[in-house]
């Protein structure tokens, strides 16, 4: 009998044991777990959840002094720029761990860019060909192709509602997305307002912009605050208006639980961006302000040097065009390798 209650012991013991290991409450028991059933043997499954996941904050800083990109001879009192004081962005983000490669343009037109101007296997092998070189000029770098179309376009003519600005149709942004889908690259919408507003053509893109590999750029060059007709002046945007941007693509971000999206902001004036103090970076959304201008070498250089580099937000960008740099008295197009020597070094460029 007294062997009986010893075995009766032992196995309330051995099945007290058995439950607490298994019990997900159980300080013993570290590792966040999710009880699923095995339907072919109808029992319990224990399945450890995924990680979360978190930024490298270490190596962001790293990137970020690298593309200060300052000589390791430079005063300590020298006053620095940049890296730009700003916040850290949500984990996925693709600044300032790789850098973006472009081809910009519309598919309507030879004349806006080389996305539009070769047909489609060629314009895809040469922005290949680009990415290798930026890879070789920078191997610490990875590259990221991307395809940078102009969804809606700034018109000479009002048209029916006198907003100087035409919308391209959701097939050819189809179209786009699905040639990126070929190269693994991702796409950028940007808009040229003209006498319209962000706020009332920003909300046609966002079942677009609910994409994880679609961003968004923005053109102040057509937006024409003052009611000149786009082409006359040059237009305008103010912190207000990249703000409010960020804020919707933060939004659009958060509620779709997407990495974060990448704006690019088009400068080549002081007065085409105003109040950039006031610009806030989101740690859903990365600011690049791109230097758009053309020209001889020199006069890129300056251009930057004078309207990006005194003024920082978070990223820079940098544009080539394949004609217009090319005219006289220039002699050549700038290479990754001399671009990479700009204070700060750009993190997106953008081939025309």
């Amino acid at each position: 009998m007294y062997l009986a209650i010893l075995c009766i012991f032992f196995a309330v013991l051995v099945l007290v044991v058995v439950m607490e290991r298994s019990d997900p409450s159980s300080e013993k028991n570290s590792t966040p777990i999710s009880v699923k059933k095995d339907l072919k043997n109808n029992v319990p499954l224990v399945v450890p959840e995924p990680p979360v996941l978190t930024l490298d904050t270490a190596l962001y800083d790293r990137k970020m002094i690298q593309l200060a990109n300052y000589a390791s001879t430079t005063s300590t009192t020298t006053v620095r720029l940049w890296p730009a004081k700003t916040v850290y962005p949500k984990v996925g983000a693709i600044l300032p761990f790789s850098r973006i490669v472009a081809y910009y343009g519309n598919l309507y037109s030879k004349g806006m860019g080389v996305l539009g101007e070769y047909p489609e296997d060629v314009m895809l092998d040469k922005l290949a060909l680009e990415v290798k070189k930026w890879e070789k000029a920078d191997p610490t770098t990875p590259v990221i192709p991307a395809l940078h179309y102009i969804a809606i376009t700034a018109q000479d003519n009002p048209g029916k509602d006198g907003k100087y600005r035409i919308r391209m149709p959701d097939a050819q942004i189809d179209e786009v997305v699905r040639m990126a889908k070929k190269i693994d690259a991702i796409v950028f919408l940007d808009i040229q307002v003209g006498k319209s507003t962000v706020e009332a053509e920003m909300p046609m893109y966002e079942n677009y912009l609910k994409m994880p590999n679609v961003h968004f750029g923005i053109d102040p060059e057509f937006s024409m605050k003052t009611g000149k007709r786009p082409g006359t002046v040059i237009g305008t945007f103010d912190a207000a208006d990249v703000n409010y941007v960020a804020e919707y693509l933060a939004k659009i971000v958060r509620e779709n639980d997407l990495p974060p999206k990448v704006l690019v902001v088009h400068r080549f004036t002081e007065d085409m961006v105003t109040n950039y103090k006031q610009i806030k970076p989101l740690p859903e959304v990365e600011i690049v302000m791109a230097m758009d201008g053309w020209g001889p070498p020199a006069k890129k250089f300056g251009t930057y040097n004078q309207v990006i580099y005194p003024e920082p937000v978070q990223f820079a960008g940098f544009k080539l065009f394949y004609k217009n740099d090319l005219r006289a008295p220039s002699t050549h197009m700038l290479t990754p390798e001399e671009i990479l020597k700009l204070k700060p070094q750009p993190v997106y460029i953008q081939y025309q």
